[in-house]
């Protein structure tokens, strides 16, 4: 297993000089990965570029960039630059977002996520590789067939013709498809006591693909609070899961909602959703169970966060990417340093 930090996007408690500090930092003590996320503020590819001109041997990865933001051309065109500008860094995670966001935020609809997504890769995958973008799908066709457009490819030649290509998947197709058309799997709320069939769902895309499971790269988000009592640390966490349980979607439609069912806390989800939809917050966050929140994050001293790692690499993760929640750079340090140590002590990397 190795070690990466995922920054997040920014808040009003973070900063671009704070996500500097710990990209450097996380380099420094030999993560192999930061990542940047993007919602509907900041966006994840500016971050990257910037921190790309700053760092020299942490990989840069986008988690995500959406497929709903950006045409798939565009998004090659991103990633073979901040590629390009690395030195060959950059590691390209794509995700569709929510139909609030997507339709709300971009004004783009969300229906049949699946067959976009293959056919978004699929031209992503021919521009990187400086083939003619010639594409004829249900949802993409380019050229257009009733204009001047040309059968174009990618104008210069990047330092790689495939670029690492991670999917951001909650629901079992989902991560069928990850398997089958990816390089990786981007978790959120990863739960290792759950994970056995999360992975037999990207096990199964990669046999469609005539592919084995070597190679694919698993990597949750993980949130962690270094502290000496677990709940306490707990506390931290609570807004933010309170807000994607409850709040990161409508009561018809919740990915994540949907997975805190399938995991065993269909009472729960359904009391932090009702809660949070009804601008309860605050009792929403309350209501999210500690075991839930203990079983997908790093909670705790040092000692109980590097045997919580040994669960985490048993369970099949190979990149295990932090989330730090924490108050300013020097406490962000503090936590790398210190989850850089429980690794060591884990006893689990390459």
């Amino acid at each position: 297993m190795k070690l990466g930090l995922n920054l997040g996007y920014q808040t009003a408690w973070s900063s671009p000089a704070t996500d500097l500090v710990m990209a450097q930092e996380a380099e420094r003590l030999g993560y192999t990965v930061v990542w940047a996320a993007e919602a509907y503020g900041s966006d994840s590819p500016s971050t990257l570029a910037w921190l790309a001109g700053q760092t020299s041997t942490i990989d840069l990865g986008a988690a995500v960039m959406q497929i709903p933001a950006r045409t798939p051309a565009s998004t090659a065109m991103t990633a073979t630059t901040i590629d390009n500008l690395s030195g060959g860094r950059f590691r390209l995670g794509l995700g569709v977002s929510g139909p609030q966001v997507s339709e709300g935020w971009h004004g783009v609809r969300f229906g049949k996520p699946l067959a976009r997504t293959r056919e978004y890769v699929d031209i992503v995958k021919l521009a990187v590789g400086r083939k003619p973008v010639e594409y004829a799908g249900e949802h993409y066709t380019l050229p257009l067939p009733d204009g001047p457009g040309k059968t174009l490819r990618l104008g210069f030649h990047p330092p790689r013709d495939h670029i690492p290509i991670y999917l951001a998947a909650v629901g079992p197709k989902n991560l069928e498809l990850a398997g089958e058309i990816a390089d990786g799997w981007l978790a959120v709320f990863y739960s290792p006591e759950f994970a056995a069939e999360q992975h037999d769902s990207w096990h199964a895309g990669r046999a469609t693909a005539g592919k084995t499971p070597e190679g694919f790269d698993v990597v949750p988000s993980v949130p962690v609070v270094v502290g000496d009592d677990v709940a306490s640390a707990a506390e931290l966490i609570r807004w933010y899961a309170a807000l994607y349980v409850g709040g990161m979607g409508s009561r018809k439609q919740n990915f994540y909602n949907d997975l805190a069912i399938r995991m065993g806390y269909a009472d729960a989800a359904k009391t932090v959703q009702d809660l949070y939809l009804d601008k309860r917050q605050r009792d929403a966050a309350a209501a999210v169970p500690l075991e839930f929140i203990d079983r997908t994050s790093l909670l705790g001293p040092k000692e109980r966060i590097a045997d919580r790692m040994k669960a985490y690499a048993a369970s099949g993760v190979t990149t295990l990417s932090v989330s730090p929640f924490v108050a300013d750079a020097e406490s962000g340090v503090r936590t790398l340093r210190t989850v850089a140590e429980a690794f060591d002590m884990a006893g689990v990397g390459e």
